[in-house]
């Protein structure tokens, strides 16, 4: 079977949870634009059960994690990916994967080089499964958050269709 034939049987509408990380975003001092952008790019074909913004805390991510899987079927979050010493988002989820789905940060670091260049390398970007969920980890970024959420869209059902055969 093709991937279109897949992508076809796949489901069309999905429930998703959304998690800013952020610590300048939970106290208030910034806006939540690049979460914001998500949820709405999502509730255009599918539902946003829970958006949330915790700190840069891995203990404060994992918890958020866990209460949110068992009402959805997809987890995004946006934010610590990068490589300051508070940027924690992608070590804390990988201890909870079951499986990595290498390819979808290859095709965002390729894409975002595309897009920037060079700064592109600095670009960290993560999905897996956990259970028969899907999370996926994008940068904080506006721009990031527009270019990984095209990704998700085109094949978080596709995704999900495997993973629950």
């Amino acid at each position: 079977m093709s991937s279109e034939e897949h992508k076809n049987k796949a489901p069309k509408s999905l429930k998703y949870g959304i998690i800013t990380v952020s610590d300048s975003c939970s106290k208030g001092l910034a806006e939540d634009r690049s979460g914001k952008y998500i949820a709405e790019k999502l509730s255009e074909t599918n539902q946003v059960i829970k958006k949330t913004i915790v700190p840069d805390d891995g203990e404060q991510i994992k918890k958020t994690i866990l209460e949110i899987l068992g009402d959805v079927d997809c987890i995004v979050t946006t934010g610590g990916t990068g490589i300051t010493k508070r940027d924690v988002t992608i070590q804390t989820v990988k201890q909870l994967l079951d499986k990595e789905v290498i390819g979808f940060g290859e095709v965002f670091r390729h894409l975002s080089y595309k897009e920037i260049g060079f700064p592109g390398i600095i670009s960290s970007a993560l999905c897996g499964t956990i259970g028969d969920k899907i999370i996926f980890c994008l940068p904080g970024s506006l721009n990031a958050a527009k270019l990984g959420i095209n990704i998700i869209i085109s094949e978080a059902g596709h995704l999900i269709k495997h993973l629950r055969e």
